[in-house]
């Protein structure tokens, strides 16, 4: 008897051993994976991508002017400062240089414009790859 509960005693030892290692492994890889992420996963990219793509090619005025109140509204979030997205264009305020101010006083509504959009190709503290970041209108 003194043997089978000693037996059990090491058995719960060894399991609760188990489960230490275990949760430590995983804290870490969970550590390692924010410290290596760019802060977006796969899908928030995809998901932040969405609002602007559906403005990209070629658009009447009416929609670039749709386009830029979403970068005003995206870029007007504070807590959003790694996410902002910068444009350039003859119509919206800056037609040598990005700003995540644009304007849709230049833009005519009846007019068609190209719009392009740039996605960042490697991770870091400000990008995340495959994130749109900057946006042309011609």
């Amino acid at each position: 008897m003194e043997n089978a509960s000693k037996a059990l005693i090491i058995a719960g030892a060894i399991l609760l051993a188990i489960l230490l290692i275990s949760l430590g492994i995983m804290i870490f890889t969970q550590a390692q994976d924010t410290v290596t992420n760019s802060g977006m996963s796969e899908a928030e990219v995809q998901s932040f991508n969405s609002k602007f793509t559906k403005y990209e090619g070629d658009i009447k005025g009416t929609m670039v002017k749709s386009l830029v109140q979403e970068v005003l509204s995206n870029n007007g979030n504070e807590n959003n400062t790694e996410r902002k997205v910068k444009m350039k264009g003859t119509d919206i305020g800056s037609a040598s240089a990005y700003t995540e101010t644009p304007t849709t006083s230049g833009i005519k509504n009846n007019e068609t414009y190209t719009v392009k959009m740039e996605y960042a190709t490697t991770g870091g503290t400000s990008t995340s790859s495959g994130r749109i970041y900057q946006i042309t209108v011609d």
